[in-house]
């Protein structure tokens, strides 16, 4: 006799033929129908917060380079995770969100937990939002959201599914193949290639979505062939070119003066992956200086169009990159001069603090090459990006959102899909408290896993920015001190390691030792770092 499907097997078969054996989540009660029978092939990965759920979604999706599957609980859990969406928005992460709806027979007596506005409440931050309008309907939903997901550029999608649907009959739903490959206009491609060979001083600015693409390898070729400085875009989320190659000339400043400044002795600039250009503050001025040519390619239509200046192309990156150092020919022109070297950190003075520069410098000694830095400690940035360079493909995680809570979550989720490689996170004491509960989950994975929190007692980055918006210099800033936490302590109660590191400690030593012992440990290590 054939087996009778009903949502609920066709949903989870979906799922394991995409290869998806996570569900994320943070259970309520019209999410329990999901969960009964749960299959024994599948995981689930409880987060203590909706935003840790997707935090850590977030993280596993980019390591794993396949959609996160999360599970949140009605309007309740999605408002909880909605600055995470966001995020996962921002940093064009795939991931199929379901949400738990009220049984459609109470649909008409706005019932307790119901969802009113349902796909309008996370738009306009996930790329495709549907509540089907019959049961039998949301498995082909949630296979159009899995293929949307991952359609460049990539992004979260959410289907609402109400609790009665999971029992009703509904048909098998094979994974098709779709094609995610965008070529971009041939023409358009010759004429960039044209005009990066006619220059005399080009550059190429890299994006997250060079990283995102897997287009690593073709940008350092593409830079080789046109013998071209490399910089990185401002407010970069991902590592797409290795910063100790000699062709690198840094990260761009989030500034338009500064960045045309930074960008003036090339007379092209080809930026891929990435706007022209993401700013914070405002500027004035033209975008590039007068006379230089700027071509832009990008896996994002909007990101084209508002582009304010220079040639435009969209397409996918990889093979966007391949095609166009097929057209470029190797250059005879000189190579850029090298950089000038970081000056060394200086080590504290006795009864000193140490800087963040010191710290970031001596755990670039100790950290393997292939090692996975996750950062999101904002004051720290322009510090880390001088002293703790990245080497490698799928090498550095961070928040392309500005806001906070994205690290502590996404440190998990990388950590779960980087067996082969320690993750090592850099986190501010700020930005730690978002979601300091996603350790709980990484203790009970017993995954080997180190934190780093950079104390230094405020959220120092409102401060920096003080002045840029007409704080006199040294006037407190409201809401920006942070006495009294003590991170060994919060880490133990979520039953990790931790270890606090002063001045008076030998640091090279004490990281050393502990990166160490984190690597061969089936638990999390936190270590609390005062700095100056």
């Amino acid at each position: 006799m054939a087996k009778v499907f009903c949502v609920r097997d066709a949903v989870y078969g979906f799922l394991r033929e995409a290869g998806i054996r996570h569900v994320f989540g943070n259970p309520g009660s019209t999410e329990l129908p999901f969960f009964r029978d749960f299959p024994s092939d599948f995981s689930y990965v409880l987060g203590l917060h909706e935003s840790i759920v997707v935090g850590m979604a977030d993280g596993h999706a980019q390591a794993s380079r396949r959609p996160s599957f999360v599970n949140l609980h009605s309007a309740a859990g999605v408002g909880n995770a909605m600055g995470a969406i966001f995020t996962a928005f921002k940093n064009h992460t795939p991931m199929v969100i379901t949400a738990g709806q009220q049984a459609r027979s109470m649909l008409p007596y706005d019932p307790f937990l119901y969802s009113e506005r349902a796909t309008e409440l996370p738009r306009p931050y996930v790329k495709w939002a549907a509540e089907p309008a019959r049961a039998e309907d949301v498995p082909r939903a949630i296979a159009r959201a899995y293929h949307v997901a991952m359609m460049p550029p990539r992004g979260p999608v959410l289907v609402s599914v109400p609790a009665d649907d999971w029992d009703r009959p509904a048909e098998p739903v094979p994974l098709r193949a779709v094609s995610q490959a965008v070529r971009p206009d041939a023409g358009l491609l010759g004429r960039m290639a044209e005009g990066m060979g006619a220059c005399e001083r080009p550059a190429i600015v890299v994006g997250d979505a060079v990283d995102r693409a897997g287009a690593w390898e073709a940008v350092l070729d593409l830079a080789g062939r046109q013998r071209a400085r490399v910089y990185a875009a401002p407010m970069s989320g991902r590592c797409s070119f290795p910063e100790d190659h000699p062709l690198f000339g840094g990260i761009l400043p989030a500034m338009r003066d500064a960045l045309r400044r930074q960008l003036a002795g090339h007379d092209a600039v080809l930026v891929l992956g990435a706007p022209a250009f993401t700013y914070h503050v405002e500027g004035e001025g033209p975008f590039v200086e007068p006379g230089t040519a700027l071509f832009l390619i990008v896996d994002e239509p909007d990101t084209a169009a508002w582009a304010p200046v220079g040639l435009a192309a969209v397409g996918s990156l990889r093979e966007s990159v391949q095609e166009l150092a097929a057209l470029s020919p190797h250059s005879a022109r000189a190579l850029p001069p090298p950089r000038a070297p970081v000056p060394a950190a200086a080590p504290p003075h006795a009864g000193e603090r140490m800087s963040i520069a010191y710290v970031l410098q001596t755990l670039s000694e100790v950290r393997r090459r292939d090692d996975v830095i996750l950062e999101e400690a904002a004051s720290a940035r322009p510090v880390l990006q001088r002293y703790l360079p990245i080497y490698e493909s799928h090498g550095y995680y961070a928040c392309s959102s500005g806001g906070l809570g994205f690290g502590m979550a996404a440190a998990v989720g990388l950590a779960m899909g980087n067996r082969d490689r320690h993750v090592i996170g850099v986190v501010g004491d700020g930005s730690s408290m978002y979601a300091f509960q996603a350790l709980w989950t990484a203790a009970q994975l017993r995954l080997p896993l180190t934190l780093i929190i950079l104390r230094n007692r405020r959220y120092a980055a409102l401060e920096h920015f003080a002045p840029v918006f007409g704080f006199a210099e040294g006037e407190r800033v409201p809401g920006t001190a942070l006495p009294g936490l003590d991170f060994v302590k919060l880490a133990q109660a979520m039953d990790c390691d931790a270890r606090r590191i002063g001045g008076e400690t030998d640091l090279r030593a004490a990281l050393d030792a502990a990166i160490g012992s984190a690597r061969r440990a089936e638990r999390p290590l936190v270590l609390e770092i005062e700095v100056a």
